[in-house]
């Protein structure tokens, strides 16, 4: 078997109504269903859906940073650091706090958290021929000041 790409990301939130904000109105997503009241399905535009918003009730515990699971989740918003900072604009002027910004050498990178705490980075890539000559410079994590 062969993989050929990744599908979507389905994520357990506390709020179904203040998740498909976030993802809709500050990060700019189009939601494209819904089933019952329970879930809503997003758009990056090239798929049917490519995350996947599931409410399982404010009164379940947070995610345990700690355990085994999901670390982040990561969304390309361009291809240069002009388009980077203008998406630090956009969260900036939405009151969103940003609490890191990397760059990786493959990719220069800012991180947030969803209404829930998810980790969310949203980045751009750098020349591929970076990775493509050297797949070890994936490992590269340095300041990013923009």
């Amino acid at each position: 078997m062969q993989i050929k790409s990744l599908g979507h990301v389905v994520l357990k939130v506390s709020d179904l109504e203040r998740s498909v904000a976030f993802y809709r109105d500050i990060l700019g997503m189009r939601e494209v269903a819904r089933h019952q009241d329970v879930m809503a399905f997003f758009t990056l535009g090239s798929n049917h859906h490519d995350l996947g918003l599931m409410q399982i009730g404010s009164d379940s515990p947070p995610a345990d940073p700690g355990a085994i699971g999901l670390y982040h989740v990561a969304f390309k918003v361009g291809d240069s650091l002009d388009e980077l900072r203008a998406c630090k604009a956009d969260l900036e002027a939405h009151g969103i706090s940003i609490f890191g910004m990397s760059n990786h050498g493959v990719s220069q990178s800012l991180y947030i958290q969803d209404p829930d705490g998810i980790e969310i980075e949203l980045y751009v890539d750098t020349d591929p021929a970076i990775w493509r000559d050297d797949p070890g410079a994936v490992l590269t994590t340095k300041r990013l000041k923009l």
